[in-house]
This record gives C-alpha cells, structure tokens and sequence, in this order.
C-alpha cells in the first residue's frame, strides 16, 4: 500500500512548480497567480492518528473501512483537487470560519450521517464526492468495491474493484480535464467517469 501511496503523491505533486506548502501537516499544491488567496489547486490534508479515527467511529456509532482507514491514518485525512471537482472526506475537527478551514477535509459524517440517501444499505460508508453534479461515492464494505452514485440515490452507476483503483485512475483521468496550469479545458463537458 506504501508504494501506491507514493505513486499518487508522485502524481499529485504535478502542479508544485506554481506553488508547494506544507502547513500544520497539509500539502499545499500548486498556486498559479490567477488564484484568489486561499485556493490551491490541490489540497492533501494531514493524516489521522488511530485516536482520531477511535473519536471519530465511537461519536458516530460507525465503523470506517479498513482501505480507508488506511487511507486516512497513512497518506491523508481526505483530498481535494480542482476546488471540489473531486474530493475524498475525512474527519474535519473544526467549522471556524478563517484561513485554518483551507486545512481542513469535506466531512465524512455528513454524508453518512446526515445526508446519506435513503436507499443507501448499511454497508454502504461514503467517501466522496464530484462538484459536477454532487454525485458521491462510497466502498461497499461486503466486497470493498468503489461505487459511484448520484447524490440521494445510492444505486451504482459505475463500479471500480478497489479504493487504489479508483484513486489512481480518478486522479489520471481528472488531471486530464485540467490545463497545466489548473484551467478547465472545457468547462461544459461533464467531470464524472461516465
């Protein structure tokens, strides 16, 4: 798993020629001068420790999939690229409204507890999302499949067979949507894999 997480830092770090900081732990990538202050392009947010997913599982009576556990506790507590056209949610552990919020991941509670669709089945945990049109996606805890799915309605739309799959290949084909200075090529062709 190491080494897949060394090849999606790899990829992520495309943009670090306009601009790199790590701040308390968060990668900072790619700021080229057209950016309003706070925005980057891509955001990867400090680990967890096996304390805050302990908090975390125990406050809401869930369990977190192992594959993003390991996600979380060993690469980053969520991810965001392009402003929200692809992210992944961790524990976010404050709401303030100040620079420090540019720190901080998409909640994983909110989606699985407080917006979570109706026909969503308990083996659903969901762990991210597309700005395109707020479709999320979620692992299947009985086969450890990534499933795509409109925002209030759990059915597949589109299937990867593991979380490494999906995020190697999510990460490629986004990219490619991209300039490489961080404009969208095409601003009316959809951002989602199908």
């Amino acid at each position: 798993m190491k080494k897949s997480f060394d090849r999606i830092k790899e990829k992520l770090m495309k943009f670090k020629s306009y601009g790199y900081e790590e701040r308390e732990g968060c990668l900072l990538i790619g700021k080229p001068s057209y950016l309003p202050k706070y925005a980057w392009l891509v955001r990867v947010f400090m680990p967890l420790t096996q304390d805050d997913i302990s908090f975390w599982e125990k406050r809401y009576s869930l369990s977190i999939p192992d594959t993003y556990k390991n996600f979380l506790m060993n690469f980053s507590n969520g991810l965001n690229i392009f402003f929200g056209t692809f992210s992944l949610e961790g524990y976010r552990k404050h709401y303030r409204r100040d620079e420090s919020a540019i720190l901080q991941p998409f909640a994983l509670d909110i989606s699985n507890v407080y917006e979570r669709p109706k026909n969503a089945k308990e083996n659903y945990f969901f762990i991210g999302s597309y700005d395109w049109d707020g479709s999320t996606l979620y692992i299947d805890t009985e086969t450890n499949h990534v499933h795509l799915c409109k925002r209030e309605d759990a059915t597949s739309i589109y299937e990867w067979n593991s979380f490494e799959e999906m995020l190697s290949s999510e990460i490629d084909r986004i990219f490619s949507l991209f300039t490489e200075d961080g404009h969208q090529i095409d601003e009316n062709q959809s951002t989602l894999p199908i």
